[in-house]
């Protein structure tokens, strides 16, 4: 297999990536006293668990105890961890199911999930509510998707700065080309989301600067930080090569810049393994590379921890 072949099969892998989802009503919002049915879902890993949020209105309509309550005021927790809606489904589910990351890019096709996955975590059941909204945990979206659209285009253009010095790419998009980045997202249409972000990841003239990533990092709760679930996330700038060198940067030395307690060793995980879209990533795989073809919907590398031993 060529390594263009190898690329589009990663990516095919990523788009294909799901995971199946048991919603229940919180019982305290429920009027009947056996609790509503559960929704059961096949869901994109790429995608974010707000856009599922009017069909969850409308099924769960008959069984809310107050049935005033708009689509957009709902929110969802595992565990009774609320989960931050701007997260991709796929880094929620890898930071807070405690499935095991899949190894050597072996899966199962019949579940789309990796085979870290085929366990007692799934399905993923999640409690969804409509009251008593968590702002000292999230930010609450608006009944036009505002908040949501604006807090990933935000995130696109973090990322685009990182890689170019600049965010002109993102901010030169035609008003076109930003709906239809934007459709694509809440529709997963890949076909139309490479046409325009591809414009945003290979940008003319502009030498690549940056790689975003972000680790996240499970932490303790703390004074500033109480609640369980909490999350340390690292972030810094990681290069395309190593600095003084012409090293192509792995994610085994970034890893080792970034933290060097939880990896001591930039070619073996001893501690701790990186965890990008379920699976976990070989040491010496190139930031770059993984960046142009692994990388999340906003363009980042969002990177979870598998603690080992």
């Amino acid at each position: 297999m060529t390594v263009r072949q190898q690329n589009t099969s990663l990516q095919d892998a990523i788009w294909e990536g799901s995971v199946p989802l048991e919603i229940r009503l919180s019982p305290a919002e429920c009027r009947v006293y056996d609790q509503a049915d559960s929704y059961l879902i096949q869901y994109s890993r790429l995608s974010y668990l707000p856009f599922l949020l009017p069909r969850l209105r409308a099924f769960f309509a008959s069984f809310l105890t107050n049935p005033d309550v708009e689509s957009h005021e709902g929110w969802f927790a595992y565990e009774d961890l609320p989960l931050k809606w701007h997260y991709p489904l796929g880094l929620l589910y890898d930071l807070f199911s405690g499935a095991q990351p899949a190894h050597d890019g072996s899966s199962n096709r019949g579940d789309r999930s990796p085979p870290g996955q085929q366990s007692s975590t799934l399905p993923w059941r999640l409690t969804l509510h409509f009251g008593d909204w968590p702002a000292d945990q999230l930010v609450q979206p608006d009944a036009e998707g505002k908040v949501l659209h604006d807090a990933f285009i935000n995130s696109v253009k973090e990322a685009d700065f990182l890689r170019n010095g600049t965010a002109k790419g993102i901010m030169s998009l035609s008003k076109h080309d930003s709906t239809q980045l934007w459709a694509a997202v809440q529709e997963q249409q890949r076909s139309s989301y490479d046409a325009v972000f591809q414009k945003l990841l290979y940008a003319q003239g502009t030498p690549l600067r940056h790689i975003p990533m972000k680790v996240y990092l499970p932490s303790s709760p703390s004074a500033s930080a109480p609640f369980s679930g909490h999350l340390r996330i690292v972030q810094s700038l990681v290069t395309p090569f190593v600095h003084g060198a012409k090293e192509a940067q792995t994610i085994g030395t970034a890893l080792h810049a970034l933290l060097p307690a939880l990896f001591p060793s930039r070619r073996t995980p001893i501690l701790a393994k990186p965890v990008l879209h379920g699976a976990a990533v070989p040491m010496s795989a190139h930031v770059e590379g993984l960046m142009r073809e692994a990388a999340y919907l906003d363009g980042w590398l969002h990177v979870g921890l598998a603690m080992m031993g």
